[in-house]
């Protein structure tokens, strides 16, 4: 059997998970997958189960995690990432933020191996600084609805740092901002499959304040590229990995509705707690360190993702949360 890289990928079952495996798979790693499933789903991987240099755990990494044999590379990928989901299980998101990237960070001293771990763009909070560079420490409301995510991520980055600097752990931090693509979930909270699936119901697009904040978007291809990259790096602080191309709420909402050539209205709601007015990454240090930007226009982007979602049965179209939500026990 040829002795492959082993890569260990956390959240493997989730939306960006299930791309970095895939990514892996195409380079000849051996890719260990964990998910507990909570928010991920295993249709997400299952055309990889036939592999065999592919294996699953489904494991919780909140809890002790063993992996046999040789680890190369821990991506640590597990998280709730989404409002849906965070708000629904606050505490499970804290939990994955510190005692599930204490086990990974753990791990991945004993097994020697460098490890990655998934930060946010949501660690900037409401940003006081446009575009945001790695070195702006944050606007962030710890107590607010959002700090269960915010926070939880800030907390990652503060102990993944500890391990480098005092186990000299081989470390790499990325901030991910907006990405989008195959394989989300639909009803999730965010704002690109939130309109989408209401162009595809027949519904009226909701715009939550008055749509003049932005968001800028990257298409998952263009975001896994960044994160492999920097993984193979030498570079041990934060990255931005997005898309500067930004863009408002509304005129989001109105390239979505051309795109679905639809007619639907747009309604107005409040404005969530804490919700950013900007997002825009500054991918300087990406661009100079890594040679990455994103390549991927969002009109081409915009199109493959509908395609995807046009693809999705009728029950999946009008699925408004995660089934293993009614089976989870907040404790």
């Amino acid at each position: 059997m040829k002795d492959r890289k082993r890569v260990l990928i956390t959240g493997a079952a989730g939306f960006l998970g299930s791309h970095l495996c895939d990514r892996f798979i195409r380079e000849d790693y051996h890719v260990i997958a964990m998910d507990n499933l909570i928010t991920g789903r295993l249709k997400n991987i299952e055309h990889l189960f036939r592999l065999e240099n592919f294996e699953f755990y489904h494991h919780d990494v909140s809890k002790f995690i063993h992996v046999p044999g040789r680890l190369d590379y821990i991506l640590h990928f597990a998280s709730p990432a989404s409002p849906i989901d965070y708000l629904k299980i606050p505490i499970q998101t804290l939990k994955v933020g510190s005692l599930g990237t204490h086990n990974c960070l753990g791990l991945a001293k004993a097994k020697g191996a460098r490890i990655l771990v998934a930060s946010t763009s949501e660690v900037y909070g409401d940003p006081a600084v446009h575009p945001q560079t790695e070195d702006y420490w944050g606007n962030v409301n710890p107590i607010g609805p959002r700090g269960v995510y915010d926070e939880a991520k800030r907390f990652q980055e503060a102990m993944t740092m500890a391990y480098h600097t005092f186990h000299g752990l081989e470390t790499r931090i990325v901030r991910i901002f907006n990405t989008y693509g195959p394989r989300m979930r639909l009803n999730d909270g965010r704002v690109l499959p939130a309109f989408i699936g209401q162009a595809l119901r027949g519904e009226d697009l909701t715009i939550f304040g008055d749509g003049s904040q932005t968001r800028s978007f990257c298409y998952v291809d263009d975001l896994i590229e960044g994160i492999y990259r920097l993984l193979l790096s030498d570079y041990h602080l934060p990255v931005n990995i997005g898309n500067p191309d930004e863009i408002t709420i509304l005129d989001f909402a109105r390239e979505i509705i051309k795109l679905t050539d639809s007619d639907q209205k747009l309604i107005m709601k409040e404005l969530p707690v804490n919700d950013p007015k900007q997002r825009q990454p500054d991918i300087t240090k990406a661009k100079e360190l890594l040679g990455w930007e994103p390549k991927v226009p969002r009109s081409e982007g915009l199109k493959r993702t509908y395609a995807y979602f046009k693809s999705l049965s009728r029950e999946e179209l009008y699925e408004t949360e995660h089934k293993d939500f009614e089976n989870f026990i907040v404790r």
